[in-house]
């Protein structure tokens, strides 16, 4: 999996998908991340299938990741595994996760959840044993909803998508990740964009060179952590991708690393049982 790739959560629409997936391509990505309930699958498999042959790749150059609504969870999980297939036109999906512990419709108390992501992550393990994705994991999964799976699991997910950033770390994930041979994957790098104007971040921002969104970025990458940062605008896209030419120096991953707070900008899975 690529360390790099372009998160399309706020893509609406064919063009601008296309004008994102165009810029992307240009800039090196090789990674698109997308989700059933981005409503943007479609959208995403077009642009690819027009423009792959634009800048002289195939489908195997690319690695797409989607996810299983949570409106899907349990026993229409395998429906909804399908209708990302067939929204995607991909007879193969290279990674797939369940995108929350929890079910759409369902108080996050209920003893139902822990049952529902139980069947859902049996209809995954079938579809990747059938090779229609190659990978499988989970996103928004806490230490216990980990612990859980590692327990009763056929296949050991592959992944984790997760939120992370100096102000959130989320340590004793990543060790059990680390421990269980799971790949920790960064969303919202940025927080939501409430840390591009965080002073410690800007400072190492302006000793750099970069902008505080490449420092927030290359700082989970030298801690081997991939990203997906997401962006309408080609150029932001672009610029968002020039993370290889430069590193952080000790002294600047310790001043970002000492933002950590447990403060969380997205939503909260600890919640769901």
């Amino acid at each position: 999996m690529p360390l790099l790739g372009l998160g399309t959560y706020r893509l609406r629409g064919p063009e601008d998908t296309y004008q994102a997936v165009d810029a992307a391509l240009t800039a090196g990505y090789r990674a698109f991340d997308t989700a059933a309930v981005y409503r943007n699958e479609a959208d995403l498999g077009q642009a690819l299938h027009t423009l792959l042959p634009k800048h002289g790749l195939s489908r195997a150059d690319v690695f797409i990741t989607s996810k299983l609504s949570p409106k899907d969870q349990g026993a229409k999980a395998r429906d909804g595994c399908l209708r990302s297939l067939e929204q995607l036109g991909l007879d193969y999906i290279d990674l797939y996760l369940i995108h929350w512990p929890g079910t759409q419709g369902v108080a996050v108390g209920d003893k139902r959840n822990p049952k529902n992501r139980s069947q859902s992550w049996a209809t995954l393990e079938d579809f990747h044993m059938e090779g229609k994705f190659k990978a499988i994991g989970v996103s928004n999964y806490t230490v216990k909803h980990m612990q859980e799976l590692l327990k009763a699991c056929r296949v050991v997910p592959a992944v984790l998508q997760v939120e992370f950033h100096p102000r959130y770390a989320q340590k004793e994930l990543r060790a059990l990740c680390e421990e269980s041979g799971v790949c920790f994957q960064a969303y919202s790098s940025l927080g939501t964009g409430v840390l591009l104007t965080d002073p410690v971040v800007q400072e190492v921002a302006e000793r750099c060179g970069r902008t505080p969104a490449q420092v927030l970025l290359r700082w989970a990458l030298q801690q081997n952590v991939p990203v997906l940062p997401k962006s309408a605008k080609p150029d932001r896209v672009q610029d968002n991708g020039r993370l290889f030419d430069f590193d952080l120096s000790d002294s600047n991953m310790a001043r970002l690393s000492s933002l950590d707070c447990g403060e969380k900008f997205c939503w909260d899975p600890s919640l769901v049982i």
